[in-house]
C-alpha cells in the first residue's frame, strides 16, 4: 500500500505537543487569573531558563556531536567477553553515554534474542535513563556539580546492583525466558528514536568531512534543542508556580527534615509521577528551595528517572510483565539506598 501521509494537508499531518501547548497556555492564564504576579511569575521562569541556557548548549552541541560521529556503535563492545565483565561496562555505558533506552532497542533485543545474559541489559537498561552528557550538564546549572556528580555515580551503581542481583537469580523463575515473543521498537520521545539497525560499525570521530554526518548533525542539534527547551521552560513555569502557591511548610513537613521517612516518600512520589527528566530539574530545585531534603531529592530524581516514560516504555516493549516488575523495584529500592547514602554525603 502507498503511503499517503506525505499527500495530507499539512495541518492533517501536523501532531499536537501538550508541553508547548503548556509553555504558550501558563502565562495566558496567568495574564487572566492573577494579572498583578503574571509578570513577576514569568520573568523568573525566563530568567531560570537562561540561566540554563549555556548547560543546554552544550549538552545539545555533545549530544550532536555523537550521533553525527556514530558513537553509539561501542555499546557492541559492552556485550561482550565474560559476563561480570559485560555487567561493568554495560553499567559505566549506561551511566556515562548519550544513548537512551529506546534508542537501542533493536540492539538488545538482537542481544537477547542470541543468548546475551539479561544481567548485562538490565545493568544498561537501569544506568540509562539516569546520565547522560546533556542531563549532567543541565543538573550542575541547576543543582550544582556536586549533586550531578552524585547522580552519575548513583547511575552507575544502580547499574551494577541491579545486574549483579539478575546475575545471583538468573535460574529462578523471575528471569527466566525474559524476551517477549515479538519484540518491537516503541519509544514516547521522538528525540531519541530512529528507525536504524541494530548497532554495527565504526565511529567517526572527525564527521564534518562528509555531507551526510553534517547534516545529522544539524537535526540532532535543533531536534534536542527544541526537546530541552520546551521540556525546561515548561519546567521553569511550574517551578514559579509552585514556589509561590506551594506552602513551603508543607513541603518541609513531608519531604525534609532526616531519617529514611522524606527519603522513601520522595522515592514513592517520584516513581509514578515522573514524566522527563530534564523537566524535572528545575521542579527538584524548587522543592529544595522550599525544604526537601537532600536525601529525598536524590531518591526522586533515580526513582523517576528510571521509572519515566521514555525509559519504561522502551523495557516493556521487550520483556515480559514479571521481568518489568523487577526492574521497576530495582528501580525502587536503589533509589532509597541512593537517596540514604546521599543524605550521609551532602
Amino acid at each position: 500500500m502507498a503511503d499517503t501521509s506525505t499527500t495530507l494537508p499539512l495541518w492533517r499531518r501536523w501532531k499536537p505537543d501538550w508541553a508547548w501547548f503548556a509553555v504558550a497556555a501558563i502565562p495566558l492564564a496567568l495574564a487572566v487569573s492573577v494579572p498583578d504576579e503574571a509578570g513577576a511569575l514569568v520573568t523568573f521562569a525566563a530568567e531560570a531558563f537562561l540561566r540554563t541556557l549555556p548547560y543546554i548548549l552544550i549538552a545539545v552541541t555533545a549530544v550532536a556531536y555523537m550521533n553525527a560521529s556514530g558513537a553509539e556503535t561501542l555499546l557492541s563492545r559492552a556485550f561482550e567477553g565474560r559476563e561480570v565483565r559485560m555487567i561493568l561496562l554495560a553499567a559505566l555505558v549506561g551511566g556515562l553515554s548519550p544513548f537512551c533506552s529506546c534508542q537501542v532497542i533493536p540492539f538488545i533485543a538482537a542481544l537477547l534474542a542470541v543468548g546475551a545474559p539479561l544481567s548485562a541489559v538490565m545493568a544498561f537498561w537501569l544506568a540509562s535513563p539516569l546520565m547522560d552528557p546533556g542531563m549532567f550538564a543541565v543538573t550542575a546549572g541547576a543543582l550544582g556539580l556536586d549533586f550531578a556528580i552524585g547522580k552519575t555515580v548513583v547511575a552507575v551503581g544502580l547499574g551494577l546492583f541491579g545486574g549483579f542481583t539478575v546475575r545471583a537469580f538468573a535460574k529462578s523463575a523471575l528471569f527466566a525466558d525474559p524476551l517477549k515473543h515479538a519484540p518491537r521498537k516503541s519509544c514516547s520521545s521522538s528525540s531519541c528514536c530512529d528507525d536504524d539497525a541494530p548497532l554495527s560499525g565504526r565511529p567517526v570521530w572527525r564527521f564534518w568531512g562528509e555531507r551526510a554526518r553534517r547534516a545529522t548533525f544539524r537535526a540532532s542539534a535543533v531536534e534536542n534543542l527544541l526537546f530541552l527547551g520546551k521540556w525546561l521552560m515548561l519546567a521553569y513555569l511550574l517551578e514559579a508556580l509552585m514556589l509561590r502557591y506551594v506552602p513551603a511548610d508543607l513541603v518541609g513537613h513531608w519531604l525534609g527534615g532526616e531519617g529514611i521517612g522524606p527519603i522513601v516518600l520522595g522515592a514513592v512520589i517520584g516513581a509514578p509521577t515522573y514524566l522527563n527528566g530534564y523537566g524535572a530539574v528545575p521542579l527538584v530545585a524548587g522543592l529544595l528551595e522550599q525544604g526537601m531534603s537532600q536525601g529525598a531529592a536524590m531518591s526522586f530524581v533515580v526513582a523517576g528517572g528510571v521509572s519515566c516514560i521514555p525509559a519504561a516504555v522502551a523495557v516493556w516493549a521487550l520483556v515480559k510483565p514479571r521481568v518489568f516488575a523487577a526492574y521497576i523495584g530495582f528501580a525502587v529500592v536503589g533509589a532509597v539506598l541512593a537517596g540514604t547514602a546521599w543524605s550521609l554525603v551532602a
